[in-house]
């Protein structure tokens, strides 16, 4: 049975009964017995824990996570206080910073925003040690789709956060004239230095929206 947070398993009890998910479960347990994968067993779930379904207010999507050691914490972009950030999560914080005024922080750890409603969402939600995307192909994508969906179709007014030819390849499953979607290229030193992402606004834009609408902002 997969311990996931109760508001979360009324939408996507079902997937955990269908024929991919076993296929997906015996996969990914038979690679974590072979092998050092991440993030830790406890935290593949992390960002459906930490941001209930009730209270996701933004939706960030990731690729994959992390494959080096210590990095990975079931948080797209994330990592645990103590563990050097990540290129993409300093551009990250340096587009807050022009943006918002907001200074860099002392740690990666994003925990803070998943607790206000941001989800934090990796389309692969484990990956074996060293190597990029080695779990892509186990089924995952399939169940984060159809969290993706869920969202879609029983929320209004969250703000989807597309950074990246692969996070934009998910726009079909949202619906723009429900939703606020946020495009711009991935924040890698590579992606970036090509230009779209610093001045990208998404930070105020969404605190805009969420203004908008009478919600909370998010204290990026």
């Amino acid at each position: 049975m997969v311990k996931i947070e109760e508001s979360w398993s009324r939408y996507l009890g079902e997937e955990f009964n269908k024929p991919y998910f076993a296929n997906l479960a015996k996969a990914v347990h038979e690679e974590y017995r072979r092998g050092t994968c991440y993030p830790p067993g406890e935290l593949v779930f992390n960002a459906f824990n930490l941001c209930p379904f009730d209270e996701v207010k933004v939706v960030i999507i990731g690729q994959d996570p992390y494959h080096g050691p210590g990095q990975a914490m079931g948080l797209s972009f994330s990592v645990p206080e103590g563990v050097s950030m990540p290129p993409s999560l300093i551009n990250i914080f340096k587009e807050i910073e022009a943006d918002l005024g907001k200074p860099m922080p002392p740690n990666g750890d994003l925990t803070r925003w998943a607790k206000q409603g941001v989800l934090l969402l990796n389309a692969t939600l484990t990956v074996r040690a060293h190597e990029a995307n080695s779990h892509q192909q186990l089924g995952w994508t399939t169940f984060t789709d159809a969290a993706i969906k869920a969202l879609n179709d029983h929320k209004n007014g969250l703000v989807f956060m597309l950074w990246g030819r692969f996070a934009q390849g998910k726009k079909y499953l949202i619906d723009h004239n429900k939703h606020c979607i946020l495009e711009s290229v991935h924040p890698s030193p590579r992606s970036a230095r090509l230009g779209g992402w610093f001045g990208n606004h998404h930070f105020s834009q969404c605190n805009a929206y969420l203004r908008e609408r009478g919600e909370q902002e998010i204290a990026w």
